[in-house]
């Protein structure tokens, strides 16, 4: 199948590695040139690098840290300089500290509203107007099973994703006119830096061993092991291509199985 991805312009934010990084990949190897964004200077360089070196697509890397609007704006405007405008936009930053909802301060409850919820209003209203000059677009929000299910321990994340599920929604219905898709994907336990550091976190939290804590998971998970970046940077590519250019609006979950309601 042919995604149509060829010469589109895509950003993509937290990719110098794990999901990020995988849909940069994804798109790169299909042909698209990648606007890649993340806090570290050296990991983003080196991430861009190895993508250009492996695809042949032209990846430029910017470091940026998406909760800071200017530095949103710098990511955007480098964008617009370096490929003349943007075509897809996957929306994804780090996930905030685990813990629960009455032990983080106000400081904490600003700090995950910025990098979660704020980044991704503000990517969308600097993108969109390319988009509409351009003809259309397609934007994708990474977001978490917590959507659906509250995670234990994941206070920030619970609270501050369900409002990004319900920005891309609104989003949704709000720029079809334009051509503009917009999309959720929803990862489950993906083998990723951040899923082993929460494996940590829990073992530490419930007194056992890491080993014991991803046995746990795995037996969560119909199809039996933690999915790969691989697997969801593939189901992000088709949701951002002309393939699936009557796909909008929806939840689209990489997770195994591991969500049980029905929708």
């Amino acid at each position: 199948m042919d995604l149509g991805l060829k010469n589109k312009i895509a950003m993509v934010g937290g990719a110098s590695k794990g999901l990020g990084y995988a849909v940069a990949r994804a798109l790169a190897a299909e042909g698209a040139s990648v606007s890649m964004a993340s806090r570290d200077h050296d990991a983003i360089r080196g991430a861009a690098g190895t993508i250009q070196r492996e695809t042949g697509s032209r990846a430029v890397a910017v470091a940026a840290d998406l909760s800071n609007r200017d530095a949103i704006g710098q990511w955007h405007a480098t964008t617009l300089r370096e490929f003349g405008g943007v075509d897809l936009l996957f929306c994804n930053t780090g996930g905030p500290p685990a813990g629960a909802a009455v032990s983080f301060d106000d400081a904490a409850w600003q700090a995950a509203f910025e990098s979660l919820l704020m980044s991704v209003v503000r990517l969308v209203r600097l993108a969109v107007p390319s988009m509409q000059t351009r003809g259309g677009g397609s934007i994708l929000v990474g977001t978490s099973s917590s959507v659906k299910e509250p995670i234990v321990n994941l206070a920030l994340s619970n609270v501050l994703r369900a409002s990004v599920s319900a920005l891309a929604k609104t989003l949704s219905l709000e720029l079809a006119p334009s051509r503009i898709r917009v999309n959720q994907l929803i990862p489950g336990r993906i083998e990723t830096d951040r899923v082993r550091w929460l494996d940590e976190v829990n073992a530490k939290k419930n007194g056992i061993s890491v080993g014991e804590v991803q046995s746990r998971a795995l037996a969560s998970i119909p199809i039996g092991r933690y999915g790969q970046p691989v697997d969801f940077g593939r189901a992000a590519a088709f949701l951002l291509s002309d393939a699936a250019s009557y796909i909008t609006g929806a939840s689209v979950q990489v997770d195994g199985g591991l969500i049980k309601g029905v929708l």
